[in-house]
Order: C-alpha cells, then structure tokens, then sequence
C-alpha cells in the first residue's frame, strides 16, 4: 500500500499543497490547494502558521504519514534549518522545528529546486539515470545535483551555477559581474531586448520574436544560449552528469532552446567529457511538490 504525504511547496508568491500517494516509482496527486504565500514581519512565522492550515485541510478524511515542506533560498536540510531568502526575508529561521511543533505528523524540510530536481529524476525526464542535473531558468539560475541517484546539498549551498563567472562585464543582481544568469536567465532576456529596442517583452515573447527573424532578438537569444552553455561546460566538467533536464519558464522555448544549446555544448566538450542527455523538463510547477513528497516518504524510510 503506497504511502500518503502531504506535501507544500513554498514559492514566493504563492504556496502549492497537495495530498500525494507515494509508491516506489510514482506519485500521484490526490488532492490540490493554493494559496498566497504571507508576508509580515515575521514571514517565518507566518508562513508556518500557513503551512500547518493547508496541511490540517488536506489531511480531513485523509490517512497521512508524514509531511514534507520545500521552501525557497539557501536550505540546510540536514539541520532543518532555512538559512537565507531573499524573497521571504528569513535568515537562520529552524523551519523544521517551527513547523514540528504545529503539526502533528514527521516533517521533512527540502530546497525547492533540489525537491524538483529529485521528482524529475524519480519520475519525469530523468527517470532511471543516476547522474543528473536538473536545471530550472527562470528569474535565477540554480540547479539541483543528483549523484548515484541522491541528492547532493553542500549544505544547502550546492548548484548555484548561475553565478559561475563565464567573462562578460554584465552586471549581475549579487553585486557582482560575469554571472550566466546576467545574460541567460529568462529575466536577463527581457531586460536586454529591452536594453537593444526599448521594447518590454517576457522572455517568451522574446522567443517569438526570434522565430519571427526579429535581429535583435536573435542576437540576445544567441547571447544567453552562449552564456548557458558556458556554464553548462563547468558542470559536465566537475560533475559529469548523464543527464541535464531543463525547466523553468525560459525551457518552454523547446527546440529554440534546447538545439542551439546541444550544439554549442556539444562544440565546447573535450573527448574527454561524458556528453549528457539534454532534455526539457516534464513535470512542470508540479515538481516542487512531488519532490517534497518524497522527501517525506524518504524520511519515513530512514526512521
């Protein structure tokens, strides 16, 4: 009999909570909530008090085993601990302990993208590697690592590929200059077409505009694919993984992305490189979720 978990996905803006059966090679979404993520001056607080309303509303006639609850930023899950958001405005916050005391079940605290790392790895484009990359593009750039099919944190601090300093002079939100995700993040996209046109656009309309022949959308696209497989190089080269699966908002480009991208990686790599699969991501804002609910499950397993 699978296991049922309830799990909570904190973004942030809005939270995603759902009721999941976990078995060995699915996880199936039995119940879905959504709520706006609060905000105060004591988000921590508040975001727990949030998560423990959600999880007594899924749990009504429901058997639960355990919870699972991933949040944004810097993530220490060994210690239960959100280290930092930049978002949601907590810093050293015990989350895990916080949220034990109001809620009734095992918890377990993941990052959002190394939980939906481990969903698409488990059950979406990754399924059966064992070396993987999972890679959402959105307003940042950060990627969830897989090694021998467990999740590698570095203590919350792992897979900040885009602050990798490939060599532009670009100025990035950290403060400092050279990021990939300056000129590759879908946010970077839009601000540069706008920089070239004075036109605002999504990074979407971006891509329309680039299989429509527009110049200079061509040429940020050009720029961000460049700068995506520069930093793409560093991770084949320390981590070697099998597979990259590409997410976010920027990935639902598809084949404008992901063709060009194979190609200048695939230009860039030594004979000496392990060449990995290049897939777009299949499970879309559910993976969060799905992750978290087999963080849950997982720390069943281990008690």
């Amino acid at each position: 009999m699978p296991a049922q978990a309830i799990a909570v996905d904190v973004g942030g803006t809005e939270m995603k909570a759902a009721l999941v059966a976990v078995g060995p090679d699915r996880a199936e979404p039995l119940r879905w909530l959504r709520r706006p993520t609060p905000r105060g001056e004591d988000t921590a607080r508040l975001v727990v008090d949030a998560v423990a309303g959600l999880v007594a509303e899924l749990r009504v006639d429901a058997q639960v085993d355990a919870a699972g609850v991933v949040v944004p930023g810097a993530v220490d899950e060994a210690r239960g601990i959100g280290v930092y958001s930049a978002n949601l405005g907590w810093s050293d916050a015990p989350l895990r302990d916080m949220l034990a005391e109001r809620i009734d079940l095992p918890v377990s605290l993941g990052h959002d993208v190394r939980a939906g790392g481990l969903a698409e790895a488990r059950l979406g484009a990754a399924r059966g590697m064992r070396d993987v990359v999972v890679l959402p593009i959105g307003t940042g750039i950060a990627a969830a690592l897989l090694f021998d099919g467990q999740l590698y944190a570095g203590g919350g601090f792992a897979g900040e590929i885009g602050h990798v300093d490939i060599g532009h002079g670009e100025p990035c939100g950290c403060g400092r200059t050279g990021c990939v995700e300056a000129l590759a993040s879908s946010a970077a996209v839009a601000r540069r077409y706008l920089a070239r046109t004075g036109a605002e656009r999504t990074s979407a309309e971006v891509a329309a505009a680039v299989r429509a022949g527009d110049p200079d959308a061509q040429a940020v696209w050009a720029e961000a694919v460049d700068a995506l497989a520069k930093g793409l190089l560093v991770l084949v080269t320390v981590a070697a993984p099998e597979c990259i699966v590409l997410g976010g908002g920027f990935a639902q480009a598809g084949a404008l992305l992901t063709e060009p991208l194979r190609e200048r990686l695939d230009a860039m790599l030594a004979a000496y490189h392990r060449r990995p699969h290049l897939e777009l991501a299949e499970l879309g804002d559910t993976a969060g979720c799905l992750g978290a609910a087999l963080l849950a499950t997982e720390g069943l397993r281990t008690k």
